[in-house]
């Protein structure tokens, strides 16, 4: 699950159909504070050689498609870029969530703020529950973003270092009588009541304008850095911490690297429909450039009023310039991949769930990781769902998401609920004319012309080999 607030919305604004340029908005850019030392740190470790193997495959329909490839001056070295959204979560146990009200939510946030909390309860979070989910997979990653020089930054630079995810900073300037805490390392409060609910928020949730409101541009080492990356993943989130032309000058950039764009709008994905003139253009621009997008059903809902996931998905790909993929998440149900001529539905894992935070940022790991692959839909599916169920059975997220062992064991046990009928009634409903993969827990024999039940014990000979090499390096790191 990606980073959340607990006041996403924005007042609403009539929605208009105009395209970018996005004009700017607010202040002039401030300069920074001070210049730090440039955050680029050692990159990933090398890879096994199962992955890199596997890699190879990605490269090679890279220079099939005219694309950057290693080995020269654009060498695309870095398989997953993530855009902004670096933070440090405080996990707190509360009696109970905080009021809904804005004013008292924020008053109830520097209560929890007036005393420094124990750095036991710090954790990374935001996308770098994303990066270190891909980095366990055997991914290169990097992060982009914006770190700040205290005990916060340091401590959320040290734990990427630790799992060999490089970050590129935003900082260029510096201007002694800027706001000193425009330039801290945001944290986000995770308040977690006595029935597992949680509740999130951060100074990002009241404020009028974005977190980091003195980036107005891309600087050369953010360009270099996703002109480097075969895979940009961006979410709604980012529009706490940028200006919307921020992040659609990421994707333009993005575009013309000849890399690909993962969105995922999140809950904020709403608010933005019906936010500010920039924020829609912005949300619009995002969707119809990226290559994929990623959504809960209710998210594609509220993005397309249509109620069905799999029609919804169709709809986001029917709008979408460069779209390939339209990737559901059905949460304890499972997950869909829609696509022009197909669509695939694999069902979860049974586990016993212990937190759910940071799950979604494991099933996306994953399906970057079939991308880049070139994994069949339903293998890849399969993967993002053992990976998000690895994540589940830990508590909190940051260094506690997904390893690779407890991903591996799911996948071996192979012990998916029944949601057969589920799948049927969806595509039942979506009047489909296209191909149509299901996992299942066993063979079933009664696939028609349409639709093919796909074993799970099929699946996962083809994926074990690309990790077991991966898995016994990291225990004997270890």
């Amino acid at each position: 699950m990606a980073l959340q607030t607990l006041n996403p919305h924005r007042h609403p604004v009539a929605v208009s159909p105009a395209p970018s340029p996005f004009p700017r908005r607010g202040h002039p850019p401030q300069p920074l504070l001070h210049l730090p030392p440039r955050r680029r740190l050692a990159g990933a470790a090398a890879r096994p050689r199962a992955v890199a193997a596997a890699i190879s495959g990605a490269v090679n329909e890279a220079r099939r498609l005219g694309r950057p490839h290693a080995g020269g001056e654009d060498a695309k070295d870095t398989d997953l870029a993530t855009l902004g959204n670096l933070c440090v979560d405080v996990v707190l146990s509360v009696p109970q969530l905080p009021p809904a009200p804005r004013e008292e939510r924020e008053a109830y946030m520097e209560r929890l703020a007036a005393s420094p909390p124990d750095q036991k309860l710090w954790e990374a979070g935001g996308n770098c529950n994303l990066a270190l989910a891909a980095a366990r997979l055997g991914l290169s990653c990097s992060t982009l973003g914006h770190v700040g020089e205290e005990i916060y930054g340091k401590f959320l630079l040290d734990v990427l270092q630790a799992e060999g995810i490089s970050v590129v900073g935003m900082l260029e300037n510096a201007n002694a009588n800027a706001c000193r805490q425009a330039y801290e390392t945001l944290l986000c409060w995770v308040l977690v009541d006595p029935f597992q609910k949680h509740g999130f928020c951060s100074r990002a949730d009241f404020s009028k304008e974005p977190a980091f409101s003195w980036i107005r541009k891309l600087t050369a080492d953010i360009k270099t850095a996703i002109h480097r990356s075969k895979i940009l993943f961006c979410n709604g989130y980012a529009f706490d911490e940028f200006f919307p032309d921020v992040i659609a000058s990421s994707i333009d950039c993005a575009v013309d690297a000849g890399t690909a764009v993962f969105f995922d709008p999140g809950p904020r994905g709403k608010s933005l429909l019906h936010g500010t003139l920039d924020e829609q253009r912005a949300l619009e621009h995002a969707l119809r450039f990226s290559d994929v997008v990623l959504l809960t059903s209710d998210e594609a809902d509220s993005l397309t009023n249509i109620r069905n996931p799999i029609q919804a998905g169709q709809e986001l790909l029917k709008r979408g310039i460069r779209t390939k993929q339209v990737v559901i998440k059905m949460g304890s149900k499972g997950s869909i991949m829609i696509m022009k001529n197909a669509v695939s539905c694999a069902p979860s894992f049974k586990i016993n769930v212990v937190d759910t935070v940071g799950c979604g940022d494991s099933f996306t790991a994953a399906i970057a990781f079939g991308f880049l692959h070139d994994l069949p839909a339903v293998n890849t599916l399969t993967l993002a769902n053992a990976v998000g169920a690895a994540t589940a059975t830990g508590y909190g997220a940051g260094r506690n998401v997904a390893h690779l062992d407890k991903v591996l064991q799911l996948l071996r046990e192979a012990n998916l609920n029944a949601e057969d009928k589920l799948w049927t009634e969806l595509i039942q409903g979506s009047s489909l004319c296209t191909e149509v993969s299901i996992l299942s827990g066993m063979a079933i024999n009664d696939s028609s012309e349409c639709t093919v039940y796909v074993p799970i014990s099929q699946v996962v000979p083809d994926l074990l080999p690309m990790f077991e090499a991966v898995s016994e390096r990291s225990t004997v790191q270890a």
